[in-house]
């Protein structure tokens, strides 16, 4: 069995779409589509289910992405053992993160890691939404709840705290904010509800009652700066506004802890380059845990 073949058919399982899995190939379109009509002939029978709105996989199809995984995982162990003796860290390794955490701890952290291994590429996806380790859509993960599923290895990064914010000089020109019910007065500046990929991410909903005007926004970075730009007020990541001197902590008895979880697939967790990547993240997360959590 070609393997190369097998290893376009994962992609069309994991993506669900052809397009999809050219693109993650970086792959001609046709290309894909021929190779899984030939992979098809070879077996002589239908692997996939091919349809404008996606991909499905046939009984024949899903025996066959069980036994792949398999292999996968197999070449990925051995590959791990061949390469374990380099002294370069090389390949490319993908870590899917929050907006919050990806854009305001791990970009520079990182990219100083990418500077010191330069046979490595590291790939840093932040954004506000989940990330699939059996899909490949990336090597290590950042989760806001330890995974409850699946072949997992989950590492607790550190809790974090986030608490109302509002820049000097929206303090300065609006009503005053001397106790909660005070916020009744201004508008809030928060997530937007219905695409939260998280329920540790429904801390805004405690003021629910308290606030009538809300401004939402769907990354933290936009959140961060409405805030700076003194529309009005925010719960926000610590760590994130203690970047910014203007941005003033404002009724210290609000406060939301949350977590931080590092998650690998056991496929590639002994990777010499997961490795190295996660042992990074996680000492550099734990040097700096007075920045996380504010007291």
């Amino acid at each position: 069995m070609d393997w190369d073949k097998v290893r376009i058919f994962l992609e069309v399982a994991r993506t669900g779409q052809i397009l999809g899995a050219a693109k993650r190939l970086k792959l001609n379109h046709a290309t894909v589509a021929r190779k899984l009509t030939a992979l098809e002939k070879d077996l002589k029978t239908k692997l996939v289910n091919r349809q404008t709105t996606g991909s499905s996989l046939t009984p024949s199809g899903l025996a066959l992405l069980a036994a792949a995984e398999r292999a996968e995982s197999e070449l990925l162990r051995v590959g791990s053992q061949l390469t374990s003796v380099a002294e370069k860290v090389s390949g490319t390794v993908r870590i899917g993160a929050p907006d919050g955490l990806g854009n305001y701890f791990l970009a520079s952290q990182l990219g100083a890691f990418a500077a010191a291994n330069p046979a490595l590429i590291v790939q840093l996806v932040a954004l506000p939404r989940t990330f699939s380790l059996a899909k490949r859509e990336a090597d290590i993960v950042v989760t806001l709840e330890r995974p409850t599923e699946g072949r997992l290895i989950s590492t607790k990064l550190t809790d974090y705290t986030l608490s109302v914010y509002a820049s000097e000089d929206y303090l300065k020109r609006a009503a005053p904010i001397q106790k909660p019910d005070d916020l009744a007065n201004h508008l809030l500046i928060t997530y937007i509800h219905d695409i939260i990929y998280s329920r540790a991410l429904d801390y805004a909903s405690t003021l629910g009652e308290l606030v009538t005007r809300r401004y939402e926004c769907g990354s933290v970075v936009g959140q961060v700066e409405a805030v700076r730009a003194g529309h009005g007020v925010g719960i926000l990541h610590d760590y994130a506004a203690e970047r910014y001197p203007e941005l003033k902590r404002i009724l210290p008895a609000i406060r939301f802890t949350r977590s931080y979880w590092l998650v690998s697939h056991p496929d590639t967790h002994e990777t010499r380059r997961v490795r190295e990547v996660r042992r990074y993240i996680v000492a550099k997360v734990r040097e700096a845990r007075n920045q996380f959590i504010v007291a």
